[in-house]
């Protein structure tokens, strides 16, 4: 079994920052390529960020280029989401996700693992 733990998100300013954690525990040698998901409210769930399993190749939704960055250090079974210049779109409850191949994927459904989310709210 794996586990996903996500955490950093909170209450920000729009233009503001912050950084998103997921730290995997159990059976961490099936963990590979991870993603990023947010859900808001009335909304589908939708891809933000994706990052191969060596961490070379990363992906991005085109909302979030240029203002997002994902990072993972594998040694401590860990992935971050560095935001920037927050919007209040940007609103969401934010999801990490884990493959069990190395390749990344913009699709929910290639995902085998999931936590539990994290709030991020930006107030304009």
């Amino acid at each position: 079994q794996v586990r996903l733990v996500e955490s950093g998100g909170g209450l920000v300013q729009a233009g503001g920052s912050l950084r998103l954690s997921c730290v995997g525990s159990g059976r961490t040698f099936s963990i590979n390529a991870m993603g990023w998901f947010r859900q808001a409210p009335g909304k589908e769930r939708e891809f933000v960020t994706a990052v191969s399993g060596n961490g070379e190749s990363t992906y991005y939704a085109d909302s979030v280029k240029g203002r997002f960055t994902v990072s993972r250090d594998n040694a401590k079974n860990t992935v971050l989401l560095e935001m920037n210049i927050l919007k209040p779109e940007d609103t969401a409850v934010y999801y990490c996700a884990a493959r069990t191949i190395p390749s990344a994927s913009t699709r929910p459904y290639d995902y085998v693992y999931w936590g539990r989310g994290t709030q991020v709210t930006v107030s304009s």
